[in-house]
């Protein structure tokens, strides 16, 4: 006995393939599609580029990184790394805890509270105190070379203090 689907002249589709096909299709172009917005809005740019706008001190929030600022200016006269809170501002920028007095919270201060592993680089010859938090550039202060110098000092002196635990872990 021949099955009723076979005598229409084509065999009728499995349940499943009326939508498998047209899903797993539709996966793709949108796979495509993002990729596509994905590559045309970059993240960061080219580090010489990065390096430029630090030369010309255009230092702008989350559009540069660590290597930019060695590339442009040499390596730091200071660095210092450590796990730190920050105060989120209305600009975008994060404000380190360290750079408050104690109990003190930055004027405007409304948005939130970020923490996480913090990198500062201190370029007295520049004036600039630049922080980093997971390598997003995140606040840029302006000093003068002798409140730099004074600040590494701070950092060295303290250095001499932690135990193993304080410091961060080596690659």
């Amino acid at each position: 006995m021949i099955p009723m689907r076979q005598l229409r002249g084509r065999p009728e589709r499995a349940p499943f393939d009326r939508w498998i096909l047209p899903a797993t299709r539709a996966i793709c172009v949108a796979g495509l599609l993002g990729l596509a917005l994905l590559s045309g809005c970059g993240g960061l740019p080219p580090l010489d580029e990065q390096a430029q706008h630090i030369r010309n001190n255009n230092l702008e929030l989350r559009k540069l990184e660590p290597r930019a600022f060695v590339r442009a200016w040499g390596e730091p006269t200071y660095q210092r790394e450590e796990f730190m809170p920050f105060f989120g501002m209305k600009d975008g920028s994060l404000v380190p805890r360290s750079r408050l007095s104690l109990g003190e919270s930055p004027p405007g201060w409304e948005i939130g509270i970020d923490a996480g592993d913090a990198l500062f680089l201190a370029y007295p010859e520049h004036g600039w105190l630049v922080v980093f938090l997971d390598e997003v550039f995140v606040y840029r202060e302006a000093l003068s070379a002798e409140q730099l110098h004074e600040l590494g000092r701070k950092w060295q002196h303290e250095d001499k203090f932690r135990t193993r635990l304080d410091n961060p872990p080596s690659p």
